[in-house]
């Protein structure tokens, strides 16, 4: 099977620093997987390789089989993958509706245009509606992007990302500063928009990590040390050593309450 993403020893450096050095990783279509790993090891440096923000040093980013390495980030989106970031990215003075019609109309046909009114595009207003159906934002359904909670943004900003109806989406750090209950709702919501396509999500919360992932690629300094389901993840001696340590119990324990 082809892979939906795959990385072929992806390097990056800025200047004389190495920050990724080889990260290799393929992920099959319809996976769930989390990239873990100690503060400074390069997570979101590889994010912002694969979603085009970087340029890589070297090594080759695929996309469905299509090499995507050196595309600009809208390029690589109209190829099929999104990405959300660690700070809501939102238009505040918007309604959450209309962030999400503006979300959905380049993958519709639509390019810019001065002469046709929003109102009378019946197919985005429809995707639009099924898409605040899905985030369960019905209510909110007029309220400005600034107005709703913290939750609630995080929660747009999602359906914003699979809006335009990419197969591959990146969540970078998606329940940061939430709740433990806000937090237990959120993930739910991720395993709901994100059936049938493929994730990938970098995640400091261990219960979110073993509760949501298909498989776990642990970062540590720039290389993927282990790529695997996360029981041979939890079991792996390397990995232990290297980042997770005494903090699997927690993460069993965590991850038991999902």
């Amino acid at each position: 099977m082809r892979a939906a993403l795959e990385l072929r020893d992806v390097r990056k450096s800025f200047g004389r620093t190495e920050i990724i050095r080889g990260a290799s990783l393929a992920v099959q279509p319809g996976e769930r997987v989390a990239i873990i790993g100690p503060n400074g090891a390069g997570k979101s440096t590889l994010f912002n390789l694969i979603s085009g923000r970087f340029g890589p040093t070297s090594g080759e980013i695929l996309l469905d089989g299509r090499a995507i390495t050196g595309l600009s980030p809208f390029e690589i989106n109209r190829r099929g993958l999104a990405r959300s970031f660690q700070v809501s990215n939102l238009f505040t003075r918007l309604s959450v509706f209309e962030n999400l019609r503006c979300a959905v109309l380049w993958s519709l046909g639509y390019r810019y245009s001065f002469w046709k009114f929003l109102a009378d595009l019946r197919d985005a207003n429809e995707r639009a509606e099924e898409v605040l159906a899905m985030i369960k934002l019905d209510r909110r359904r007029d309220v400005l992007a600034m107005n709703l909670t913290y939750a609630e943004q995080r929660a747009l900003e999602i359906g914003i990302t699979i809006a335009g109806g990419a197969g591959v989406i990146l969540l970078d750090e998606p329940t940061a500063g939430m709740s433990k209950s806000e937090t237990g709702s959120f993930v739910n919501l991720i395993r709901d928009v994100t059936v049938g396509k493929t994730l990938l999500t970098v995640e400091h919360d261990m219960g979110v990590v073993f509760g949501l992932a298909d498989k776990i690629a642990v970062l540590v300094y720039g290389e993927v040390i282990a790529f695997d389901e996360p029981a041979a993840v939890r079991a792996n001696a390397r990995v232990q050593e290297a980042y997770l340590g005494s903090v699997l119990a927690d993460a069993q324990a965590a991850a038991a309450g999902h």
